[in-house]
């Protein structure tokens, strides 16, 4: 019987049907970071347990780090280095693998993973972090999980979880000339919703997934929590065993032959069932902004903010003007031309080698408008070096950038790194929610790292086709 990559996965790593009706899951691959990690050690020693298998368990620093001076301890914030020494101590009492801001390997969970190889296709994957679904990309199952559960996993490697549904999303065509796999993901929320995912999986797939590059499904399967998935993947192809060969902890010599054979294995099977299918033509798709406080508040930037006065239905009514009081802008305003303060490139979603290499292929030559503050902030230390080896970090410092140490940065700002008052922030991070940047009054704009790039030389939300005219 055909099955989709989520049942052969699932199914391979149900250990038993529980009482409640969920399974108990084994968890192939475990992350885990400074923030969400302390209190699951804490539980573990007050239950004298130890971490069943240790080997299977790798951790980083990301959310506190600052990106200035990260070398230089104690960082400036006491409870950050507190946090820090935590995990240090965590890992070296309980044997795992720490990518410490010394190794040169540090960076955000989700860009470690993929570029060390620890990512691999047909496992299962759980992080205390919401944007596990990342590593979605290369064919895993990867969930974001709660602190308990990482206890549960530390101590088991396994952790409950109801099983899913499917829905399988075909983007097929060609996308226009400066459209992004940013302003895909953005366009796909909006069409369903921020709570439009809720219970299902989402299978990504069609003729332009084909030919993303793996850090594109990356940027799209990271924000499948942002449209209420519980997880997002592309099936596994030569894309994907090109990117992994040779990485560290992938299997070598006829060990990685067979790894292969076993990854092509798990993808869906043509005929397989989906509990429901979306097509979308990606022709239909242009460079897309967030203009509200949910990242389903989604419009096209040649589009205008929407009017409360113009929707019929209360709820959604309500919702609009919400989001226009805290934004502080205009209904029934084009979106482009609000002016920006700050500029992030940066974050989970958009902090990889390409984004930045696509971004300075049109900074290159300009300069930040006067009046706006604009950071680079590279997703891991190895990013750091591939983009300082092709002159990447110049062309940005040129511009007018700040090219800052790897880390989470202004994504969620648990770091020196904030908006300050109600500084409006053009971002290429994956949440816009009130106050997510650091200030309670701080608002957000989400869009590919190009239109950030736009942003920043213009001082405002900006059509980057029209900025940059050699990306239409």
């Amino acid at each position: 019987m055909s099955q989709s990559l989520f049942e052969k996965v699932w199914n391979a790593h149900a250990v038993r049907r529980l009482s409640n009706g969920q399974t108990q899951l084994l968890i192939g691959t475990h992350l885990i970071h400074e923030v969400t990690s302390p209190q699951a050690f804490g539980m573990m020693r007050d239950l004298g347990l130890q971490v069943k298998y240790p080997h299977r368990t790798f951790a980083t620093v990301d959310h506190i780090v600052p990106t200035q001076q990260q070398l230089v301890e104690p960082f400036a914030d006491p409870l950050a280095q507190e946090m820090i020494e935590a995990l240090r101590k965590n890992c070296e009492e309980f044997g795992i693998t720490f990518f410490d801001i010394r190794t040169g390997r540090q960076g955000i969970v989700h860009v470690v993973g993929p570029e060390q190889g620890i990512t691999q296709p047909g496992t299962t994957i759980a992080c205390g972090d919401s944007h596990t679904a990342t590593h979605g990309a290369f064919g895993a199952i990867a969930f974001g999980i709660g602190t308990t559960q990482i206890r549960d996993v530390l101590a088991t490697q396994t952790m409950a979880l109801g099983k899913l549904k499917v829905r399988r999303i075909n983007v097929d065509g060609q996308l226009q000339p400066g459209v992004y796999a940013k302003d895909v993901i953005l366009h796909i929320i909006k069409l369903l919703g921020a709570k439009g995912g809720i219970g299902y999986a989402y299978e990504y797939g069609g003729s332009v997934f084909d030919q993303f590059s793996m850090e594109e499904r990356m940027t799209v399967c990271n924000m499948s929590i942002e449209g209420g998935a519980r997880c997002g993947y592309v099936n596994p192809d030569e894309k994907t065993f090109a990117y992994l060969k040779g990485r560290p902890y992938c299997p070598q010599g006829a060990d990685w032959d067979a790894a292969v054979e076993q990854w092509k294995a798990v993808a869906s099977d043509p005929g397989c069932h989906y509990d429901d299918v979306v097509n979308i033509r990606a022709e239909d798709i242009a460079p897309s902004v967030t203009w509200g406080i949910s990242p389903d508040h989604g419009i096209f930037v040649t589009e205008h903010i929407p009017d409360p006065a113009q929707e019929s239905d209360p709820e959604k009514r309500q919702s609009i003007v919400e989001a226009l009081e805290y934004m502080k802008l205009p209904a029934g305003a084009p979106i482009a031309g609000t002016k920006v303060d700050v500029c992030f490139i940066g974050s989970c979603t958009n902090g990889r080698l390409s984004d930045f290499r696509e971004a300075a292929r049109f900074l290159k030559g300009r300069h930040v408008a006067p009046g706006v503050k604009a950071i680079a902030v590279p997703g891991s230390q190895i990013v750091d070096q591939l983009c300082k080896q092709e002159g990447i970090d110049k062309i940005f410092s040129e511009a007018g950038f700040e090219w800052r140490e790897a880390g989470c940065s202004m994504c969620l700002a648990m770091n020196p790194d904030k908006l300050i008052g109600d500084q409006l922030c053009a971002s290429s991070s994956n949440r816009n929610f009130k106050g997510r940047q650091g200030s309670p009054t701080g608002r957000t704009i989400l869009m590919s790292p190009v239109m950030v790039a736009a942003a920043a030389v213009t001082g405002v939300v900006s059509d980057a086709r029209e900025v940059f005219p050699v990306a239409a």
